[in-house]
């Protein structure tokens, strides 16, 4: 097969670009083999964009190699894979990399090692369109500056000389974008593209990914775990699970209609920003299957609620809806139908596809305004990998939740009024500061880096304080400056009614550490793995003294089962459990000293949704039942307005906005605020395309400069609207926290509840509120 079979345009644009059939991807290992992919297909049209979507281990990374021709030459790899109705897994890797890079681009998760280091960002771009095009250096660097200016890299002729080091995260990933696009592919694989991003940046490169689809007429396929980026940019949504499709629609379809138990429990473990209820999130319970000598059932009904005996007799195919056989019915052949007998809704057979490929149908393309689509057909038929899907409507079956969703317990403190409440921790005018040098042997100071600057916090008996912000905005310095339980730079910090400058002795430190506890955000990094779990919780309850050994086991027996953990499990090492698991282990560890005040470092920003949901589920019965209070630091506002009652937005070392969880979140104030809610992608695709999208130009400015006026005035939209004599206020005049309309609720901006009306009166001079 030649590269110039694959670069014949088709014929027929109703032909789906990338046709993959029965694609199945095996890894020798020590236990056997791994079926890591088991019968993927599917069907892709251009100018579509198709999300796959399920937990670790569910084979989407390894489809989206297998298309790119990626994986080791020890994987097997067999079905087939037609780009253009060429099947590229036939080619060789000389005659692939001639594809890839030309025919289909990538986007891979981290964009740093994405990148080569040793080479500027023109560079690399420059040698992707040269392998490919037959163009000058002069002309392929004036087109790499064009992309780079096409993806939003401000002043690209300049930073195209740059190199990966000196870009942000998101600025490496739009560099990425950019040479992914640079050939205009016809196919554009993006592998969780938005994962490592501040949740600002994230909405950046959507929107980039968006722009570089339209740009090139591209299928798109969009591989993540966030079902909100689903519902905002895909067209066709396919769920995985243990190396399978196990249920495929149109987005709409999906998420209004989900009839797999995978997908329904999937969607009620995700925490909404928009639900001001904040009901307890429906776990799946138990962890994914090995993928080695799978049995022939289906792999979910362990962790199905609904499972019924036929579910364990054979492995359902994917069908579509009212295609499906009874629970007590067998498919002939092993549940495989012919070639060309694909059940169409409703249970007819008609011409196509094989059952399992879940074809997506030519696109009803999204056109722009005033522009008909250039194909009107409807998009994937509603295909469900499960014998009960026909009994499952509207997330119930017989009349119940397929998951039911667990009681909430209040705190009892929730009943007490807020100011009656004593402080368990305070900080006042907390600042910290770091020298900024210059020179290698003879360092010399050049400036001071203000990571905080000036905060003033305080969490009462019961309460969780969510502290949210971009990276580099000074929240872990914050935490590190709590922990440490030393008298601050400037300011103070008191814990339990005790100032961190009034401690001298060890024992005085000693005890206000047992009050608060921390967990941190990798928990396999955070616990020793040459300790058993015993250990791992015998050490805190040993450095505190006073138990015997038969005390101490109790106790370790009681913070096991408190946290949901066998504590028949307790001599393992934690090797042997899962990643939600492990995150129990760590806050049952820092509950052993029996603390008032968890400091909670990105807790569950490393497990699978479906984890996640329990953890935060036992975090809220922690609370309610020991009493406990939360400083909860998270980039996922989703998270904190699901976890807690109040939060404290951080910008650049400041507090800019702060206040009760619904006033905030319900009517944020401060332009900051409102760009950071904006950006949180809803698990709805009618709610997320109709909604009004604030994108932030740029990136932090320098946490150097601390000379007066508000430190978000260069990417600020509001600023931008002002009239001349109102900017000034802004460059001038540092705002201060100030109360606004709605109860407990504060803001550090001059113009936050003023009208536009307002903001046209000429006033040069600032009032004593907004100074």
């Amino acid at each position: 097969m030649t590269e110039q079979s694959i670069l014949t345009e088709p014929t027929d644009t109703r032909q789906p670009l990338l046709s993959v059939r029965d694609l199945r991807v095996s890894f020798p290992s020590e236990a056997g083999r791994v079926d890591a992919v088991r019968g993927v297909s599917f069907d892709l049209h251009r100018g579509r964009t198709l999300g796959i979507v399920g937990e670790s281990g569910s084979g989407k990374s390894v489809t989206s190699m297998a298309v790119m021709g990626l994986l080791p030459e020890y994987a097997s790899v067999t079905g087939e894979v037609a780009l253009d109705g060429q099947n590229v897994l036939a080619l060789d890797d000389r005659a692939m990399s001639k594809v890839r890079g030309k025919h289909i681009g990538m986007i891979f998760q981290d964009p740093l090692s994405s990148l080569t280091p040793i080479f500027s960002i023109g560079a690399q771009i420059v040698e992707a369109l040269q392998i490919h095009q037959d163009i000058s250096s002069a002309a392929a660097w004036k087109r790499a500056v064009e992309l780079l200016d096409l993806v939003g890299i401000p002043n690209p002729q300049r930073r195209a000389k740059g190199f990966p080091h000196e870009f942000s995260g998101g600025m490496r990933q739009r560099a990425v974008i950019a040479m992914a696009i640079a050939n205009d592919p016809d196919l554009i694989i993006a592998d969780e593209p938005t994962t490592a991003l501040d949740v600002t940046v994230q909405a950046q490169i959507l929107d980039v990914l968006k722009t570089a689809q339209r740009e090139t007429g591209a299928a798109v396929i969009m591989i993540t775990h966030d079902l909100g980026v689903v519902a905002g940019s895909a067209d066709d949504v396919m769920v995985m699970y243990a190396g399978k499709p196990v249920e495929r629609a149109g987005v709409d379809e999906l998420f209004a209609r989900p009839r797999m138990p995978y997908t329904i429990g999937l969607m009620g473990a995700i925490p909404r920003l928009d639900d001001r209820a904040r009901d307890a999130l429906t776990p799946v319970p138990g962890t994914p299957p090995l993928l080695v000598d799978l049995p022939d059932a289906c792999p979910f009904a362990a962790r199905c609620p609904v499972a019924a005996d036929a579910c364990r007799a054979a492995e359902p195919e994917l069908l579509a809806i009212g295609a499906q056989p009874a629970s007590g019915d067998q498919p002939a052949s092993g549940g495989q139908p012919a070639s060309g007998d694909r059940p169409t809704i409703g249970g007819e057979a008609g011409g196509g596809k094989a059952s399992g490929s879940a074809a997506v149908q030519p696109p009803a393309v999204r056109a722009p305004a005033g522009e008909a689509p250039s194909v009107e057909t409807p998009g994937a038929v509603h295909s469900v990998a499960c014998r009960r899907a026909g009994e499952i409507s509207d997330g119930t079956i017989d009349g119940e939740p397929v998951f039911p969703v667990p009681a909430v317990r209040e705190p009892e403190a929730a009943a007490v009024p807020r100011e009656e409440r004593p402080k368990v921790l305070e900080l006042s005018g907390l600042t910290k500061t770091f020298p900024l040098t210059k020179g290698g042997l003879l360092k010399r100071k050049v400036g001071t880096v203000f990571a905080v600057n000036g905060i003033d916090l305080d969490i009462r008996e019961g309460e969780t304080l969510g502290l949210v912000g971009e990276s580099g905005c000074g929240k872990t310095t914050t935490l590190l400056e709590i922990m440490g339980l030393k008298p601050p730079e400037r300011g103070s910090i008191s814990v339990a009614g005790k100032n961190a400058a009034d401690l001298r002795s060890k024992r005085e430190i000693g005890a206000v550490r047992r009050e608060m506890q921390m967990v941190f955000q990798d928990p396999m990094g955070a616990l020793d793995p040459r300790m058993t779990v015993f250990d791992i919780l015998a050490e805190p309850l040993r450095a505190v003294g006073g138990h015997g050994k038969d005390d101490l086991s109790r106790q370790i027996g009681e913070l096991m089962e408190l946290v949901g953990l066998d504590p028949e499990h307790r001599d393992r090492f934690p090797a042997a459990f899962s990643g939600g698991q492990r995150q129990r282990i760590g806050i049952a560890r820092a509950l052993a000293t029996k603390p008032k005040l968890l400091v909670l470092d990105e807790p569950v920003s490393a497990l699978d949704v479906s984890v996640q949901a329990g953890v935060i589920n036992l975090l809220n019965d922690l609370k309610a039942e020991l009493g406990l209070s939360y400083l909860f630091v998270a980039h996922d506002l989703s998270v904190v307005r699901h976890i807690s009652d109040r939060v404290a937005v951080m910008y650049l070392g400041r507090i800019v906005e702060t206040g009760d969880i619904d006033a905030v979140f319900d009517h944020p104030s401060h332009p900051y605020t409102k760009a950071l809610l904006s950006a949180i992608p809803l698990p709805d695709p009618v709610a997320e395309r109709s909604r009004e999208r604030v994108l932030l130009k740029g990136d932090l400015p320098s946490p150097t400069d601390d000379s007066p006026g508000c430190r978000f005035v260069s990417r600020c939209p509001l600023h931008l609207t002002l009239p001349e004599s109102r900017k000034r206020q802004c460059l001038d005049i540092t705002p201060e926290l100030t109360e606004r309309a709605t109860p407990d609720h504060s803001s550090a901006c001059h113009f936050a509840d003023m009208t536009p009306a307002d903001l046209t009166t000429s006033a040069d001079v600032p009032t004593e509120r907004q100074s």
